[in-house]
């Protein structure tokens, strides 16, 4: 198999429905010669991919945690509910106390990228790696806190049963994500997502239709290792208060890096992305935030340290707030 542009090992691998978790390092020692440094894929290379396995293999060979995981499912239970609690998965933050209703009457489906079998993009940081989906998460779980901390209402909709948020530099990859309220993620890059989306649709119709709902989305990107990226936020293209919503976030990263970074400028935008499966399906308005490129190195110390998620999360909140208030002053 040839590898597309951007790929590592791991986008290669779920191409083709097999887990990386289970085959990279089959994948890795049949094509060494092949490959450049630290197990980069070269573009031009034609690769072999590993045979798959039956299930019964795969399960003598699946990590601890994602065994220990089905011990765990009943966790997540506790996170049921129209009440949006996510108490259960803030792990030593433990619930927030809402301290003004900044945010109060509005309703937020929060959805980090890949997850389950699909660790996302994967970047090289010394000798460890970095997963999209643990990062993604992190900051995801980050801003369902600090939404409630203002009177709103979250439901994550991608859920690790015991991860927390975390403040270690080098979050350690697992298979244990689940989709709300208790499904097992499928490998199938589109079954994945519409399982999300119609987990955010069934949950939107249990709101009056003059709820503020939004749903957002929240990605690392993988580009050339040499790339620096800013913040970019998506939305539907005939999504009048989702294109508000990404504008008003937009403006506030703006400002945030005039202020703490004011030596470059910030070139993140706001742009149409219908194509997007969970932007185009959802029912709620959405935004689709990218991070930025996970296997760059000035963009990874955005991710490893987590004052810097905590500020992502934060910056987030803040553009949802002015959105939030524009939208009672509109009526929209």
């Amino acid at each position: 198999m040839v590898p597309k542009r951007g790929d590592v090992i791991s986008t290669l691998l779920v191409r083709y429905g097999l887990n990386p978790r289970y085959y990279e390092r089959e994948f890795v020692a049949l094509n060494k010669p092949l490959l450049g440094p630290r197990n980069s894929l070269r573009a031009g290379k034609t690769y072999r991919l590993p045979a798959r396995k039956s299930a019964a293999q795969l399960a003598a060979k699946k990590p601890a945690a994602a065994r220990a995981a089905a011990g765990r499912a009943e966790v997540v239970k506790a996170v049921k509910g129209r009440s949006g609690s996510t108490a259960v998965l803030f792990g030593k933050y433990g619930r927030p106390t809402a301290s003004d209703r900044a945010l109060g009457g509005a309703v937020f489906y929060l959805m980090s990228g890949h997850g389950g079998p699909d660790p996302g993009a994967v970047g090289q940081y010394g000798n460890a790696k970095l997963a999209e989906d643990e990062y993604a998460y992190d900051v995801t779980i980050r801003l369902a806190r600090v939404l409630m901390e203002h009177g709103a209402t979250v439901h994550m909709i991608v859920q690790d049963p015991d991860d927390g948020i975390r403040d270690e530099g080098v979050l350690k990859m697992d298979a244990d994500e689940l989709t709300y309220p208790n499904l097992t993620i499928p490998l199938g890059h589109v079954a994945r997502l519409r399982q999300y989306t119609n987990a955010v649709n069934r949950l939107h119709g249990r709101y009056g239709k003059k709820t503020y709902q939004r749903m957002i989305t929240i990605h690392v990107d993988s580009r050339s290792a040499g790339l620096n990226t800013d913040v970019f936020f998506y939305h539907h293209e005939k999504s009048a208060v989702g294109l508000r919503l990404a504008k008003n976030i937009h403006q506030v990263f703006k400002r945030r890096y005039l202020r703490y970074q004011p030596n470059r400028p910030y070139v993140g935008t706001v742009s149409p992305r219908t194509s997007l499966y969970v932007v185009r399906n959802s029912y709620a308005p959405t935004v689709f935030i990218e991070l930025g490129n996970i296997r760059n190195s000035k963009d990874q110390r955005r991710f490893v340290l987590a004052q810097n998620r905590q500020a992502l999360a934060n910056w987030i909140c803040e553009g949802v707030i002015n959105d939030y208030q524009r939208k009672t002053l509109e009526g929209q």
